[in-house]
């Protein structure tokens, strides 16, 4: 890679594809219809995201990559989404000790994720490259929309019954370690200090911090220590899941690699 912006645009494509993946799997299966098409509608922004990042990492690189060569035919070890994007849509238990999907966890996840990604755009849209700046103003907007629904279900979750309570804190709990993978020296760091902007820093993460707690005290929720597992997905490590996530997600296009559709 000889462009210096190559792994922060993976980085940032790759989480809003995975993310886009997830999301779209509650497509018909979300519990009322409204909600249905609101993840839905989520996963096109995002997927849409992806598809910007990646026409200018393809652009950037040369050599016959595309959009669609850089979605399809990477392997789990060339992607660098974070970990908490790929996990399943439920709680530690295998599948069969639990649902397959819970709302809470998925929301949860978005929730944590949509924090990030607001204060992750809104310092790249001030950044010296003016069409990752150009990508990032637009994504703000959409990303702004998804917080806010991800925080309006979290508030509402929290302070509801107990039962949805309770799983909105199992949710937060389980997912609250892989957050720690934000404030990591991260492999794109180099890239975003080329073009301006430092994503992980100490101020990056204060804000953050400030972001979610203010929700989770509405929520009467209570926010679960920081520390535990660091997974390490923007350097390649991924847990098991993202490989099962790509197998459904590029099956079509490398049985089929000169269709044209």
């Amino acid at each position: 890679m000889d462009e210096p912006q190559l792994p922060l645009l993976l980085h940032l494509a790759d989480n809003c594809l995975v993310l886009g993946q997830r999301n779209a799997e509650w497509c018909g299966h979300a519990p009322v219809l409204e909600e249905d098409i609101a993840l839905a509608n989520h996963s096109l922004d995002l997927i849409g995201q992806s598809r910007l990042l990646y026409q200018y990492a393809a652009e950037l690189m040369g050599k016959g990559e595309t959009e669609d060569s850089l979605a399809y035919f990477r392997d789990a070890p060339a992607f660098r989404n974070f970990t908490l994007l790929e996990l399943p849509h439920h709680g530690p238990l295998a599948p069969s000790g639990s649902s397959q999907r819970d709302f809470a966890t998925t929301l949860v996840r978005n929730f944590l994720y949509g924090a990030w990604a607001l204060g992750t755009w809104s310092s790249l849209a001030q950044c010296s490259d003016a069409q990752l700046a150009a990508i990032a103003a637009k994504a703000i907007k959409e990303t702004t929309y998804h917080w806010q629904y991800a925080q309006d279900w979290v508030i509402r979750m929290g302070d509801g019954t107990d039962e949805s309570q309770r799983r909105t804190q199992a949710a937060l709990e389980h997912l609250m370690p892989y957050t720690q993978e934000f404030w990591m020296p991260l492999a794109h760091a180099q890239a975003a200090q080329n073009v301006g902007v430092a994503l992980s820093g100490a101020q990056a993460q204060s804000e953050w911090s400030s972001r979610i707690d203010a929700v989770l005290q509405q929520a009467c929720l209570k926010r679960p220590p920081d520390g535990g597992f660091v997974p390490s997905g923007n350097h390649g490590s991924h847990s098991e899941h993202l490989t099962y996530l790509l197998g459904d997600m590029q099956s079509l296009v490398r049985a089929h690699p000169k269709a044209v559709w």
